[in-house]
């Protein structure tokens, strides 16, 4: 009988503490060992590799290191185990790639399968979730030849089943908040099935629970015959996270993974607009522009599009995952440290959080800054001398006192009366040992708000970590 690979999707449904590198405990080295074993092929190992002095583990921990964007010491250290103790996929990393596929290329060699819906969770009506099968299916159907037909008895290509703990394939889930379903890759017999854990809450689009939509359809790609991505905002990253199911489009990592299976969808209407997948932003192209730029207790953050890249750790990350209520595709970014606040823009409204708590109260319209008449910012930066925010609009700036909760009289100003050699439309802006930064376009403009003097111009990408 033909074996069939199982993948298994887990949810970030936990927050992870760091801790101090000396309070890493045997437990925790432990641990690490475990994980490494099961998720990149650790083995205990003599001979030559040992005589040189580079350790399988040093090895391993490196590797995983790499494939996970954090910074490569070969060393046990606290962002290390943050990331092995968050929740995730139960199968190998070892890939260092984009999209990945199963070893072998396993796929279906026909273009019309079926799937079966064998039995059903409480936690939502049978429509709604038919209605999430059907949907997750056709994300792939979209981009791809592939057509599903539905069938309710017998034998389907894609069987797919809620059960909790033991539950007839010999891969036991493992109860509330830990692994949410997995799937068997293309092949006979169990091959292409996805089962869901009934232990696990699913929704239909609240971020209480798991969004089924979005379990389902990772779950079928890899019923299709996609491994998993490092890109992590690939709808096949391994980890869980919280996507709008309404304005879901299926990002390009994941296009080119399934389409060098199956090919692309040969009825697709070119003439036709229609969203474009979402690309993940390069910190090494000279002509990214950022959405906004702002710091958070110290931290520099980096916005583009749905994801952002912290100055402490080069990997990207996607915004909804670390404030599920947050907008993405942002206007402008700002922390007050007035308030201990970050607030995010976007068109005619701001979100406010402390950590990753959104303010209760919030979103707010933009006149609650007295930005009135204002469709939207282009960027926001606060001053730490002066205690003042301002607000860039065009070819003006405002200011506004936080400590006041007023606009300061005067204003708007033109932005070239302060920030000389700035002609074109600003960016994004924020503070740095004390400096302010002045993004426009692929540049940034280092200035001494104090004096207005323009000491240096630098590309967009100076304070990012270029990964290639």
């Amino acid at each position: 009988m033909r074996s069939c690979s199982l993948y298994i999707i887990l949810s970030l449904a936990v927050t992870v503490h760091c801790v101090p590198a000396s309070q890493l405990t045997v437990q925790d080295e432990g641990y690490a060992e475990s994980y490494l074993k099961r998720f990149f092929n650790l083995t205990e190992e003599t001979g030559p590799t040992i005589r040189r002095g580079v350790s399988p583990m040093t090895r391993k921990l490196s590797e995983m290191q790499r494939f996970f964007g954090l910074q490569i010491t070969g060393t046990l250290d606290t962002d290390t185990m943050t990331m092995m103790k968050k929740p995730r996929c139960g199968v190998p990393d070892g890939n260092i790639a984009r999209f990945s596929t199963f070893g072998g290329d396993p796929k279906w060699e026909r273009n019309s399968l079926t799937y079966r819906i064998e039995n059903y969770t409480p936690d939502m009506s049978v429509s709604e979730i038919d209605d999430s099968i059907d949907k997750a299916l056709q994300v792939w159907a979209k981009v791809t030849p592939l057509r599903f037909t539905r069938i309710n008895s017998g034998t389907a290509d894609i069987m797919i089943s809620f059960g909790r703990r033991s539950h007839g394939d010999f891969y036991p889930f493992d109860g509330p908040d830990g692994t949410l379903a997995h799937a068997f890759a293309p092949g006979p017999g169990i091959g292409g099935d996805a089962h869901f854990d009934d232990d696990e809450t699913f929704t239909l689009r609240s971020n209480r629970g798991f969004i089924l939509f979005m379990v389902a359809a990772h779950e079928f790609g890899h019923s299709l015959g996609l491994s998993h991505s490092n890109d992590a905002g690939a709808l096949m990253y391994p980890v869980y996270s919280y996507r709008n199911p309404d304005t879901f489009v299926l990002p390009r990592d994941d296009v080119k993974g399934i389409q060098s299976l199956y090919g692309p969808n040969p009825n697709t209407d070119p003439s036709v607009d229609k969203p474009q997948p979402p690309t993940t932003p390069d910190t090494c192209e000279s002509t990214l522009v950022l959405d906004a730029v702002a710091t958070l207790r110290g931290e520099m953050l980096f916005f583009k599009d749905s994801k952002f890249w912290r100055s402490k750790k080069p990997q990207q990350s996607l915004i909804t995952d670390f404030w599920p209520n947050a907008p993405t595709n942002i206007d402008a970014a700002y922390e007050s440290k007035h308030s201990d606040r970050l607030f995010l823009f976007k068109g005619r409204k701001v979100w406010a959080f402390t950590g990753n708590d959104r303010v209760r109260g919030y979103p707010k319209k933009l006149k609650c800054f007295g930005l009135r008449g204002v469709s939207k910012i282009d960027a926001a930066v606060y001053d730490v001398e002066s205690g003042k925010t301002l607000f860039f609009v065009g070819s003006y700036y405002f200011s506004y006192d936080e400590a006041r909760k007023r606009m300061d009289r005067g204003f708007p100003k033109r932005v070239v009366q302060t920030f000389s050699g700035l002609t074109s439309r600003v960016t994004a802006a924020f503070q740095h040992s004390g400096f302010t930064y002045i993004y426009s376009g692929p540049y940034i403009y280092e200035y001494n708000l104090r004096t207005g003097r323009l000491y240096r111009v630098l590309r967009n990408s100076h304070f990012l970590r270029c990964t290639n």
